[in-house]
């Protein structure tokens, strides 16, 4: 209840609570039968679809919520696990600066995922609710100006109906009738032509908000895709670099008379002939001991292909210059 000195008059306060008192002695007397209750079927149909519609609108809401809330545990632990990742890889493994750069895109896109969900699912919902609550406000104070209304159309019929009529009171009840009778009906023409407006446009509220969700979801897995794929295939490169057709443990390393390692190497001896089609190839007879090296951008190793040096051209020259690449089918280990 409103506090007396806060922009309230003892006088209003007075009106208020006597207002009341004559609504609940009304609504008592409809109910034991002893007084008619101005009733409207289709207006009570028009609230029940009201209160329908507020209700799909906020559990919706709230499932938007929980979706959002699920995509922020599902983001983070993406980032856990990219961090993980991130703490072990070694610096000298394949690609690690790529794997850098995929975490970040990772996390980048998980976070445009949950704003452009908040942005333009969430808050649409949020805006569309924002207009129930005062409606809800309007539709209870209608609800009060109707038993306003019967309270006022009762008094002035019993007092048409007295046995000793007051024609001023009886005017003053007739006026008291007509101001309650406005006041009502002003309320119910707006609520009359709002709400069945607001329930038709429930459906595109919700086609639009679960068609940018889909679309969210479609442009979020795409890109996702991408990212998966881009970590596969370094993973891959990885793996291929790990096996590298031979373990760096079964190369032999030459250096120079100072120790400085000049290349490594793993022998293999041709078992045919190969006949070389291109500059970069090397060409080899049946017999011939190759010294095996790695290429300076793995990138450019091509499957079944190594890259190598004729021994006898290294012990000639002590030069790797004259290397070249090979199909590695066409050779052994030795």
């Amino acid at each position: 209840m409103a506090e007396i000195g806060k922009g309230v008059t003892a006088g209003k306060l007075a009106i208020n609570v006597q207002k009341r008192l004559t609504r609940a002695q009304e609504k008592v007397l409809q109910k034991l039968g002893k007084a008619d209750e101005t009733r409207d079927v289709v207006f009570e149909e028009m609230v029940a679809n009201f209160n329908k519609q507020m209700a799909e609108g906020t559990k919706l809401q709230k499932d938007l919520k929980a979706y959002l809330a699920a995509v922020k545990t599902m983001h983070d632990a993406s980032r856990r696990l990219q961090d993980c990742l991130a703490d072990m890889y070694e610096p000298d493994w394949f690609g690690k600066e790529e794997m850098d750069a995929l975490a970040e895109d990772t996390d980048t896109l998980w976070l445009d995922y949950h704003q452009s969900i908040t942005d333009k699912s969430l808050q649409n919902m949020d805006i569309y609710l924002s207009q129930f609550p005062d409606i809800k406000a309007r539709i209870a104070k209608r609800d009060r100006k109707l038993v306003d209304f019967d309270s006022a159309r009762h008094h002035f019929t019993s007092l048409q109906k007295g046995k000793k009529k007051d024609e001023a009171k009886i005017a003053k009840a007739e006026e008291d009738l007509g101001r309650a009778q406005k006041i009502f009906e002003e309320l119910n023409v707006e609520l009359q032509d709002e709400l069945p407006a607001l329930w038709d446009r429930r459906v595109g509220v919700y086609v639009n908000t679960f068609q940018s969700l889909a679309g969210h979801q479609e442009k979020f897995h795409k890109e996702m895709s991408k990212l998966s794929q881009n970590l596969n295939d370094i993973m891959t490169k990885l793996e291929e670099q790990r096996q590298i057709k031979f373990s760096f443990t079964d190369f032999i390393c030459k250096s120079d008379v100072n120790g400085k390692r000049l290349f490594c190497f793993l022998q293999v001896k041709a078992v045919h002939d190969y006949a070389a089609t291109d500059g970069d190839e090397l060409e080899l007879k049946m017999g011939d001991v190759v010294l095996v090296l790695a290429f300076d951008n793995p990138d450019e190793q091509d499957d079944g292909w190594l890259m190598g040096l004729k021994e006898s051209q290294w012990f000639q020259k002590k030069d790797i210059s004259a290397k070249g690449v090979f199909p590695e089918n066409f050779t052994q280990r030795v």
